[in-house]
């Protein structure tokens, strides 16, 4: 195998200043315009003829980017070529400045900005011979593909399940006819409920932050920072029994929470399901189904007419986004009988399964890219101890 070499980024490729290309100015067509961030537009025609690296200059400064094909940087930018890097595999070179991280060394005043003589400054290992280049880029492209793939995965299982949840909610499950309702189609046989009819609500706090104890504890807590999966086991903040007293309440297991309050609500009203029982803060409220209501059925029917909630959101002068307590409670639901809810709720989850499936898998992959990006790019792994 080849012997690695301690060079200067400088040494090893020249950073290109991309070009102005205004929107006004760009001509739709099959070129991807690359800005600091990756692919930010197109045009007919290239600034680059040839696959290059695109490293951000402003803004995105130091993210690096692959096109595989012509391109056009614009001015935010630096690119690379094969011309620019000689005697370097150019797509072992995008994994090595992905290793070298040149984020570490942008301005953090204003505008995040990187500086080229910075740049060049940086000390790179390398292995001489562009074989074993060609080897390791070979191998962590290969992860790298492996992730792209669970992602289009992922995305598809989410636009599936979006469009199952639709259909579900409008058109039931036995093909009956539907009738049109203040929340739009929905079967026939069904109710159209206020939630007020058949949950109860709770609200949440936070205990003092001045005691430390109230923050040992085996309760899990959850404020809106969690609210990023459907169904929640457990979360980052624990409390204790003590500061469940004196500053929150306990919500059961099978409430839903929402989000109302919190510059979140300017995108989207984040509702996730807890499957054990856990305390809330002040920013969010605890849904609680009686007896005619299934969770589950729940969490779909406020995912599936999210749009419809997101509308009852309220922004004061100041900025702040707010979902007030009586819009909840006023909040229209479709209400089949609990067979029909339990059904629904088991195809929706079967799609949500085979989602969080590859979401594990997608993150095992990310690992393992992290792990051999490393290795091999401090040569503490070599390419032929490797059975790929």
């Amino acid at each position: 195998m080849s012997e690695w070499q301690t060079r200067r980024l400088g040494d090893v490729l020249q950073l290109n200043y991309g070009k102005s290309l205004p929107l006004k100015s760009r001509i739709d067509g099959a070129i991807p315009v690359y800005g600091s961030n990756g692919v930010v537009g197109s045009h007919n025609y290239p600034i680059v003829d040839k696959p290059g690296l695109i490293v951000g200059r402003k803004g995105s400064a130091g993210e690096v980017h692959f096109s595989r094909g012509p391109f056009c940087p614009i001015d935010t930018t630096f690119y690379v070529t094969e011309d620019d890097a000689p005697d370097t595999d150019l797509e072992f070179l995008f994994y090595l400045l992905r290793h070298v991280d040149l984020r570490r060394i942008t301005g953090d005043v204003g505008v995040p900005g990187l500086n080229r003589e910075m740049a060049y400054m940086e000390p790179v290992r390398l292995p001489a011979a562009l074989p074993e280049q060609k080897k390791i880029a070979h191998i962590l492209s290969t992860v790298q593909r492996a992730i792209e793939a669970q992602e289009r995965i992922i995305q598809t299982t989410t636009e599936l399940k979006k469009a199952l949840m639709h259909k579900l909610f409008t058109e039931g499950l036995r093909n009956e006819p539907q009738k049109q309702t203040e929340i739009g189609p929905v079967p026939e046989s069904w109710a159209v409920v206020p939630l007020s009819d058949v949950c109860r609500f709770q609200s949440g706090g936070t205990p003092s932050k001045k005691n430390p104890e109230f923050w040992v504890g085996t309760i899990p807590w959850v404020s809106p920072k969690d609210m990023k999966r459907p169904r929640l086991t457990d979360v980052e903040d624990h409390i204790s029994q003590e500061a469940l007293e004196s500053g929150s309440k306990l919500a059961p297991a099978g409430s839903v929470f929402v989000v109302v309050r919190g510059m979140i609500l300017a995108k989207t009203v984040p509702v996730a399901l807890a499957e054990v029982p856990m305390a809330i803060n002040q920013d969010m409220k605890a849904i609680v189904p009686g007896p005619k209501l299934r969770s589950d059925f729940l969490l779909y029917a406020l995912e599936a007419l999210r749009e419809n909630l997101f509308k009852k959101v309220g922004r004061s002068g100041h900025g702040t986004c707010t979902l007030m307590g009586h819009e909840v409670a006023a909040f229209k639901i479709p209400l089949p009988d609990l067979a029909v809810q339990k059904e629904i709720a088991s195809a929706i989850q079967n799609l949500e399964r085979k989602e969080e499936l590859h979401d594990e898998k997608r993150a095992q992959l990310h690992d393992i890219f992290r792990t051999l990006l490393h290795e091999l790019m401090t040569a503490k792994t070599r390419v032929h101890e490797l059975d790929v």
